[in-house]
């Protein structure tokens, strides 16, 4: 068996990923997943078609995935399970065309992280890949990540914000246009001030607007600036937010809800770098950098008339998505754990979470994101009377009881059917992660979205 051509131009040690199998179908699949969902930066897979080839490459390599077939040439998977599956930083999982009850039972009882059947099961394959190739991306770019100046408040230790540090790194040193989108309260203004603080223009002024608190009739007069005398009870000459931030950055928070006409003198603005004030006659040069950030699909709000389309293009340089607290894993409890430090530190008075409470705050969906996160630690620690935080109001509260702790075994019929064994692993594996969904994913090895999606159907 000859090792893939490609992956022999890198270095061994450098491939997240090795396949282990003789059986082409299974071979070619996997490598088609691989070209799809890694990223340029990422190595190919390695290929091995012998257990001898696996071992070889397993003792000289340190990959974090091994997908292998059940039969082997010179052996079985299990084999490999047996070997590696102990070591901790490696996930092995086992793949097959010719699925059979006794060796999925067998492979979860040895250690397997996963057990696939293709080309059925190529979501769930592809979400190992993915995951994969993503410790490469953030490997890239932890130095930036650890930079607290960089990225001030906008802390996470998770895959979804180490990608969001990487854009905001390569887009901030230049004058592109950006465009962050991300539900309400995912922290679009703390990106846009780290987009200013990593930019050349740093020391200039940063402006923040959001434009849906203005009145309609006022968006003119405040973006853009009047000449005294240009409506009733303009007294005076007034500087806009553009003037105000030249030489630095504007971010226009909800631009969707800025009013269609003004929408107009604001592309024209951003096209020339030139304004004039309402009731003005001179045009005013101005040098500013655009942060736009809207919580509604640009899409969605283009198609109903509420985001000019040129604008959206003119705004949408470099577009980043800020993603929602329920698919950040543990990082609502490195959030949650320096909301307090941070509020200790301002009245003298140490508190700490207890365990479980901390357990709870992870396993809450938190639809209103960091800002509902930040409210609410504020809110238990008044109402705690103790030094020790060990109990949380509604809707909190619920998920401390959600799922209780039980035996770590799962006693599973042999005739049970494949759905009915999903149901239990997944219901098993909530109940040894105390409820927390993100760790019982992890331990699944599937996305909190598909642990998510599943609940649903098998609680439906």
């Amino acid at each position: 068996m000859s090792i893939d051509s490609d992956a022999s131009r890198h270095a061994a040690n450098r491939s997240p990923i090795l396949l282990v199998g003789a059986d082409s179908v299974t071979r070619d699949a996997l490598r088609a997943l691989c070209r799809t969902l890694c990223p340029p930066t990422c190595p190919p897979p390695a290929w091995a078609g012998t257990l001898a080839e696996a071992d070889a490459r397993l003792a000289h390599a340190a990959p974090s995935l091994v997908m292998t077939d059940v039969e082997m040439p010179d052996g079985s998977g299990f084999d490999v399970l047996d070997g590696w599956a102990s070591r901790r930083d490696l996930n092995v999982v086992m793949c097959t065309a010719r699925p059979g009850w006794e060796s999925a039972v067998q492979a979860l009882r040895r250690g397997a992280s996963d057990y696939l059947v293709l080309p059925g099961d190529r979501q769930r394959a592809g979400e190992w890949i993915a995951r994969a190739s993503e410790s490469v991306v953030a490997g890239d770019v932890a130095e930036a990540s650890e930079s607290p100046r960089a990225f001030a408040r906008l802390l996470g230790k998770s895959v979804a914000m180490q990608r969001v540090f990487d854009a905001l790194a390569r887009v901030a040193p230049t004058d592109a246009a950006v465009l962050l989108t991300g539900e309400s309260g995912t922290g679009k203004e703390l990106a846009a001030r780290a987009v200013h603080d990593l930019s050349a223009r740093c020391d200039g002024p940063f402006l923040a607007v959001n434009c849906g608190a203005i009145a309609p009739n006022l968006v003119e007069s405040e973006v853009f600036g009047h000449d005294r005398g240009s409506f009733t009870g303009a007294e005076r000459r007034h500087r806009g937010f553009f003037e105000r931030a030249h030489g630095g950055t504007l971010f226009l928070d909800e631009i969707a809800e800025m009013p269609p006409a003004s929408q107009v003198n604001l592309l024209r603005v951003l096209e020339t770098g030139k304004l004039m004030r309402v009731g003005g006659s001179q045009e005013i040069a101005v040098d500013v950098r655009i942060v736009a950030a809207t919580n509604v699909c640009p899409e969605a709000a283009m198609r109903s008339g509420k985001l000019r389309a040129d604008l959206y293009h003119r705004l949408n340089v470099f577009p980043v998505t800020l993603p929602p607290l329920r698919e950040r894993g543990d990082d609502v409890v490195l959030l949650a754990q320096a909301m307090l430090d941070e509020v200790n530190a301002s009245d003298g008075r140490p508190m700490q979470f207890a365990p479980h409470v901390l357990a709870a705050l992870q396993r809450h969906d938190w639809p209103g994101n960091v800002r509902e996160l930040r409210n609410f630690v504020q809110r238990v620690r008044i109402l705690s009377q103790t030094s020790v935080i060990d109990s949380l109001p509604p809707p909190v509260s619920a998920e401390l009881a959600q799922f209780p702790v039980r035996d770590d075994r799962t006693s599973v019929a042999l005739d049970a059917s494949l759905a009915d064994l999903d149901r239990q692993v997944i219901l098993g594996a909530l109940a040894q992660c105390g409820g927390v969904k993100a760790r019982a994913a992890r331990q699944l090895g599937i996305s909190l979205k598909t642990l998510y999606a599943r609940l649903s159907q098998i609680t439906a």
